[in-house]
This record gives structure tokens, C-alpha cells and sequence, in this order.
């Protein structure tokens, strides 16, 4: 029982702490709300059950968004319809999805654009730039992804430059 409480405790700690990140992870591994309820609470019930086994190697904020990131990668999976319509990074149609020099784009629009762009990527550079959007370190998106540290930089490098072209109205 000892356990059970302190598997409960850590959830209630991670969940206050990391909470609205992963909520806004789930958003973006999913545009439907309904669905992005369901993956939302999957994340969390997998959070729950991993801390029986968290040992403390990492920090909890690394568990959580491993965890979560986890769930969302399952739940792209079992979503294969929607990857059709993903590209890699050189194969974004910038023009396609910038706006018109007319438009007077509001702070919640260029969100909405940037949330556009990253969901047209492919799962591995969605989570990599998800995760720095959540100001994660290379080193713990490396942690997070299971990828090498050199790899999340090209990885950070090249989207940064893909959605700086793609919301300052230039193309690549």
C-alpha cells in the first residue's frame, strides 16, 4: 500500500508540474478534440501506471514527457490514415500553407500556423520540436526520444528554419 501512495504521490506532483504540457502535447499529436481527450487521458493513465517502476534515474519532467511521448507515438500508429498526409521536412509545401501578405495575422493565428505546420510533419521531428516548444535541452529531448544529441540539433535546426521561412511568408 506504501507503494501505491507513493506511485500516487508522484502523479499528483508530475501532473500539477507537467499537467499543461502534456495537454498541449496531446493537441498536437492530435487535431480532433474528442480523440485529443482520449490520447490526453491515455497519457495520463500510462503516467500513473509507469511511476510503479520510476527508479529515479532521470528526472520526473524526462519519465512524464518520455511517457507521454510513448502514448502519442502508439497513437500515431493506430492512427496510420492520418500519416498519409505527413511529409518529412524537405517535402513541406510551404506556399500551401502561408499566409497572403494582406492578411493581418493575429498572435493567435501565427499559433495556429505554426500548430498547422508541425502537424504536416512526421512523427520523430513533430516530437522533437514539440518538446523544445516545451523548453527542453537537446540532451533531455535526446533522453525523451531515444535519439543522439547531434541528431535533435539538426533535427531543432532544420524546423526552426523551416517555420521561420514558412511564417515570416518565405519560401525555401
Amino acid at each position: 500500500m506504501a507503494e501505491n501512495s507513493k506511485q500516487t504521490d508522484q502523479y499528483g506532483l508530475a501532473s500539477k508540474a507537467y499537467g499543461a504540457g502534456l495537454a498541449r502535447l496531446s493537441k498536437a499529436y492530435e487535431a480532433d478534440p474528442e480523440l485529443c481527450r482520449d490520447l490526453l487521458q491515455d497519457m495520463h493513465v500510462a503516467l500513473w501506471r509507469s511511476l510503479s517502476s520510476f527508479d529515479e534515474r532521470c528526472s520526473l519532467r524526462t519519465w512524464t514527457y518520455r511517457v507521454a511521448h510513448n502514448v502519442g507515438a502508439s497513437h500515431v500508429v493506430r492512427q496510420r490514415a492520418h500519416l498519409s498526409r505527413l511529409t518529412t521536412l524537405e517535402h513541406v509545401d510551404l506556399p500551401a500553407i502561408m499566409p497572403t501578405p494582406e492578411d493581418d495575422v493575429s498572435e493567435q493565428q501565427a499559433r495556429q500556423r505554426l500548430m498547422d505546420i508541425i502537424h504536416r510533419l512526421k512523427p520523430p521531428d513533430r516530437q522533437v520540436m514539440l518538446l523544445y516548444l516545451e523548453d527542453f535541452e537537446a540532451g533531455a529531448i535526446a533522453d525523451v526520444t531515444g535519439l543522439s544529441p547531434g541528431a535533435v540539433a539538426t533535427r531543432i535546426y532544420r524546423v526552426k528554419a523551416l517555420l521561420s521561412a514558412a511564417l515570416s511568408g518565405k519560401s525555401q
